[in-house]
């Protein structure tokens, strides 16, 4: 293994010193609390051409979302974004610059989605809102200055899941048509057995206890996780789905079951371009202000994001 890089080793350090107990030694809430102040290390807000704040209807109540549009004039192809946080934690705030940074970088609306959290909630509420608001999204694209030929969905930790299981739930419900899928660091199956889990149990700031912690908020009991739309590693027949960026980092405990999903679309013939990143840690890409490879995974899955939208860009 590449040793673990200077930025990562810094960041740890800090959580060392704050003196606060793991997320899963705290209440829900208190979680929620805690992992707030990690959005100060999410790098700038930079300005983009507009961000509106609004609800949409869901299952069981309004959604919020956060629409990011950039300058220009559009239609522009839309991101449909799931924050990550096991299901338990994370906000619109906890994602904002992330957002920022890829709306600029990938020239693309996003809306990111703020579903009902575990375990007030617990599954399938965040992948029903998030399929409502995805839903949503395709079918009022004029109106929020997007083409709904160009839609694609993404996230991080369990934000990817989410985005993984919305085009699995498009599939099996007849749409909306999702062109390209973006899985930073996803979680594809409930288990911690594979070799990542062992290699980074602890000590690398997500610990195999805390990933326990999260999938027990999140589900009813232990059936759910044999769901596909808890565990989409566990589904059968991937083809037709749409193309994939695929992001893990080494020293995480999900990188194996990341990178075990890129493997199985490229088995049902679904392109896929993975990128691990060498020295360092899970949560990277939205703290990027302090983890030097955050930087470079949002321009490379902006990059690889802008690259999918041009291709499927219907010529004037």
């Amino acid at each position: 293994m590449a040793p673990l890089d200077q930025s990562s080793q810094a960041f740890l350090k800090l959580v060392e010193e704050s003196g606060l107990p793991p997320l899963n030694e705290m209440s829900p809430a208190d979680a929620r609390a805690a992992s707030a102040a990690l959005t100060e290390m999410a790098g700038p807000a930079e300005p983009v051409g507009d961000v509106a704040n609004r609800t949409i209807s869901g299952p069981a109540g309004e959604i919020p979302v956060r629409i990011y549009t950039p300058e220009g004039g559009g239609p522009f192809p839309v991101l449909v974004y799931y924050h990550g946080g096991g299901w338990v934690i994370g906000s619109l705030d906890s994602v904002d610059s992330t957002c920022r940074m890829l709306c600029n970088r990938a020239q693309c609306v996003v809306v990111s989605v703020d579903y009902r959290l575990a375990p007030e909630h617990k599954f399938p509420a965040a992948a029903d809102d998030c399929y409502a608001a995805t839903k949503w999204v395709a079918n009022h694209a004029a109106e929020l200055n997007a083409d709904p030929d160009r839609l694609a969905v993404g996230g991080d930790s369990a934000g990817g899941n989410l985005a993984a299981v919305m085009t699995l739930m498009a599939r099996d419900r007849g749409g909306p048509k999702i062109v390209y899928q973006m899985l930073i660091y996803p979680v594809t199956l409930h288990g911690y057995d594979t070799p990542s889990y062992t290699e980074n149990a602890d000590g690398y700031l997500l610990t195999r206890t805390m990933m326990r912690w999260f999938w027990d908020h999140y589900l009813r009991d232990k059936k759910d996780g044999q769901s596909p739309y808890a565990s989409p590693g566990l589904v059968e027949n991937l083809a037709g789905m749409p193309p994939a960026f695929l992001l893990t980092c080494e020293y995480d405990p999900l990188r194996d079951e990341g990178e075990a999903y890129a493997e199985q679309l490229k088995r049902y013939g679904v392109p896929v371009k993975l990128s691990r990143y060498d020295g360092t840690i899970h949560a990277c890409f939205t703290i990027s202000g302090a983890l030097e490879a955050g930087g470079r995974a949002i321009e490379e899955a902006a990059g690889e994001l802008r690259a999918a939208f041009q291709q499927d860009a219907v010529p004037a």
